[in-house]
């Protein structure tokens, strides 16, 4: 039987020695008591999810799901996506009334909103990618755009007849390199011949997707012109849009032409990028050094110049409505000049070229103009959350695009400056001190360095992921020619504009050339000052997202739980400072090869005839040979590759040696002792080591290596599964080939370049 006065003895000593509910066991840790945190976080929390506060925070869920878009391996059915969207938008609906649920379901609706936005956008774009090189191509059609470079002249062609042999769709679109000077007009039927490659890929992986951008302008292939151009009467008449583009582009010539009569030189180029968006005709010297001292955004039409040019039509036209005294008594003369602002903004924005930064740009400032008509506040967040919704709605690929990141990062950085930094900006001060200090300018010279800085600050993370730059000396070169270009380059350019039709415009023209003499020189300064160019090897996208929530946080929360935002932001610098770079690189035409050597510096060998990716590699690396125009003229064909007739080999770093076979006589040794063989031929099947061999980077493009052990982990560009409009999976046999052999020393003439990213702000 059993025993229950021991049970009953047993269960009250269990009731003695265990404690009480709400008091820790005598053998517990001890935990530390975060009921007043609570406390005070509450609070806080409560403050950010109040009504009007997650406005700002909805564009950043839809650019998410934008951004989720872009990471799928295979294009998404659009219906799909669709029927997700329609789903959580009546979730949110449906959970309107609950305090929790409903932010949480609204940011859900949001991303598949976004989602599904860039998936319809894609579907209603879809066109014809080339997918091999084309040779001696029969080539007609209209000319579109027409751009001016340093070496050559670029157009885009739609496409009316095309013929080459292999051909197997009818393009719809293609960009040329012509030789300088020999571009035709825009609107303009031409006949050609050409040789017509397939979009760039990235040149390594994680690096930028050219493809995916001449996707998104309907570009299927890139190329150069192989014949002289003949202007032919057209077969049809141009479309409506095709004249409008063509009287744009005859008002361009118009003010480029006689900007170019009076201001000589660099003065001239930037200029006329100013007003109608052309800006590829600077020195190399004058280029690099407005990017080395952060004055690039200049030449990138943006938020700034809309705002100069908006500012000083408003302020005219308000000041000549003000000299008539009835008038200015009784009429609301101050919206007249908002609208004024508004016709001259919009008629800005299609001389410059509508780029997306002039798009966002232009919004923002429409924004701002109609606040002014409708008796509105005007520079807030929620502003800046439509303009960024517009902008994302009609262009959702510009989320990942560095001059969308850039300007919006920029932007939100000022604003949240303007409201929670610097409220005595816009406050009255009644004090004789403050007078006086407002009178010498000291409140906006502070106000323009704290601009400056928040701004470069906030625009680093993207110029450092984009094109491994800092600018150390960004802040003083803002400082000194920033108030020049706004008090006297731009709205000089906007009086020779307006004078021009009358033959007066010479003297504006002379004073907009001073004024960008001077920023020449301070951006020449800059550009020698000891440290002047910073350098960041290349980080990971996850990174940057990383760092862009942590700016997010600073900027948007209103509360002390923005300072979190600053901790977010700081490991993502951790991050980015510490990334792992690959031990070798192999190009996407597999005939160029990088292996980073005892030294930890990346030796190049380059067999063929290209030598794009072997920049791109050494900038993403922080090399300073990178910076060369012409890497060959900086590194040596094989550097740190000890060579024979039957192929070369270097040593890596920890030890071990990786071979490049040439010859089908090296592929015995190399096997036999080699850590990893790179060959630009077919390997035998049998072979002790590693092989990376030409039918490789042809079916996944680019390759980037990292040794792990004894073993080596394989990163590529277009990775096996991929299949994406402007990314198509490889055909049997491996015909996919993201650069086409080499033989032309013009061939990336026709690509995309860093001047074609550039940032602004």
């Amino acid at each position: 039987m059993v025993d229950w006065g021991w049970v009953r003895g047993r269960a009250a000593a269990t009731t003695e020695t265990w404690p009480e509910p709400g008091r820790a066991a005598p053998w517990a840790p001890r935990l530390p008591d975060l009921s007043r945190l609570g406390q005070r976080v509450s609070p806080w929390l409560a403050t950010e999810v109040a009504p009007g506060r997650l406005m700002p925070w909805l564009p950043v869920a839809f650019g998410g799901g934008v951004a989720i878009y872009f990471t799928a391996d295979r294009e998404p059915a659009w219906w799909a996506a669709v029927a997700l969207a329609v789903v959580t938008a009546a979730i949110a609906v449906a959970a309107h009334r609950r305090p929790i649920a409903f932010p949480l379901t609204l940011a859900l609706a949001a991303v598949a909103a976004g989602f599904a936005t860039a998936t319809v956008r894609t579907a209603l774009l879809v066109h014809p990618v080339l997918a091999r090189p084309l040779y001696n191509v029969d080539l007609s059609g209209y000319v579109e755009a027409r751009e001016e470079r340093d070496r050559t002249d670029r157009i885009t062609i739609r496409v009316y007849s095309i013929d080459a042999p292999r051909l197997e769709q009818q393009l719809e679109r293609v960009r040329l390199s012509v030789k300088k000077g020999t571009a035709p007009p825009v609107g303009a039927y031409i006949a050609l011949k050409a040789r017509l490659s397939p979009p760039l890929q990235p040149l390594r992986p994680g690096g930028y997707d050219f493809a995916r951008l001449l996707y998104f302008h309907a570009i299927g292939a890139s190329g150069f012109a192989t014949s002289p151009i003949t202007i032919a009467p057209p077969p049809a008449p141009p479309g409506l849009y095709l004249r409008f583009l063509a009287f744009i582009e005859n008002i361009r010539d118009a003010v480029d032409a006689r900007i170019r009569a009076v201001a000589k030189g660099d003065a001239g180029s930037i200029a006329s990028a100013l007003l109608t968006g052309r800006r590829d005709a600077l020195t190399q010297q004058v280029n690099d050094a407005m990017y080395i001292s952060s004055l690039a955004h200049v030449l990138s039409i943006s938020g700034y110049h809309m705002a100069v040019v908006a500012g000083v039509v408003f302020f005219f036209v308000r000041a000549v409505l003000a000299l008539i005294p009835g008038l200015a008594l009784r009429r609301p003369i101050k919206k007249w000049a908002a609208l004024a602002a508004l016709l001259v903004a919009t008629f800005y924005l299609e001389l410059s070229g509508a780029e997306v930064a002039t798009q966002r740009s232009y919004f923002m400032t429409a924004i701002v103009l109609l606040g002014v008509i409708a008796d509105r506040p005007t520079l807030t967040f929620r502003s800046l959350s439509v303009a960024a919704l517009v902008v994302l709605v009609f262009a959702p690929e510009s989320v990942v695009d560095p001059s969308f990141q850039m300007s919006f990062a920029a932007t939100l950085a000022l604003i949240a400056l303007y409201q929670h930094g610097l409220p005595w900006i816009a406050a009255r001060r009644d004090s004789s001190l403050a007078a006086r200090v407002a009178l010498w300018g000291g409140r906006e010279a502070v106000s323009l360095f704290l601009a400056s800085l928040v701004a470069g600050f906030a625009t680093t993370p993207y110029a450092a992921f984009h094109f491994h730059r800092l600018a150390p000396y960004g802040v003083i070169a803002n400082l000194a020619a920033m108030p020049v270009v706004s008090a006297v380059v731009m709205p000089a350019g906007m009086l020779g504009i307006i004078a021009m039709p009358f033959g007066y415009d010479a003297p504006f023209w002379r004073l907009m050339e001073l004024g960008i003499d001077w920023m020449d020189t301070v951006a020449l300064w800059v550009a020698s000052l000891p440290g002047a160019v910073g350098r960041i090897p290349a980080f990971g996208a996850g990174t940057l997202a990383l760092g862009t929530a942590g700016l997010l946080m600073v900027c948007l929360l209103r509360t002390p739980l923005r300072w979190s935002g600053a901790l977010v932001f700081a490991i993502a610098c951790v991050l980015a400072f510490n990334a792992v770079q690959p031990d070798v690189l192999v190009a996407a035409s597999g005939d160029s090869f990088a292996v980073r050597g005892p030294d930890g510096r990346l030796q190049v060998i380059k067999l063929g005839n290209d030598a794009f990716a072997i920049r791109e590699w050494l900038a993403a690396d922080a090399d300073a040979r990178g910076d060369a125009r012409a890497v060959a003229a900086a590194v040596k064909v094989r550097e740190g590759f000890v060579c024979d007739d039957d192929g070369c080999v270097a040593k890596l770093t920890g030890g071990g040696v990786v071979a490049v076979g040439i010859s089908p006589a090296a592929f015995a040794d190399d096997c036999a002792r080699a850590a990893l063989v790179l060959t630009t031929r077919s390997a035998p099947p049998a072979c002790g080591a590693m092989v990376i061999d030409r039918m490789t980077p042809r079916q996944l493009g680019a390759l980037a290596l990292h040794r792990v052990g004894a073993a080596w982990e394989v990163t590529a560009a277009e990775p096996r599964g991929q299949d994406r409009p402007w990314a198509p999976a490889a055909r049997e046999g491996g015909a996919r080939v993201s650069v086409p052999a080499a033989g032309s020393a013009t061939q990336h003439d026709a690509t995309p370049r860093e001047e074609d990213l550039r940032p602004d702000d």
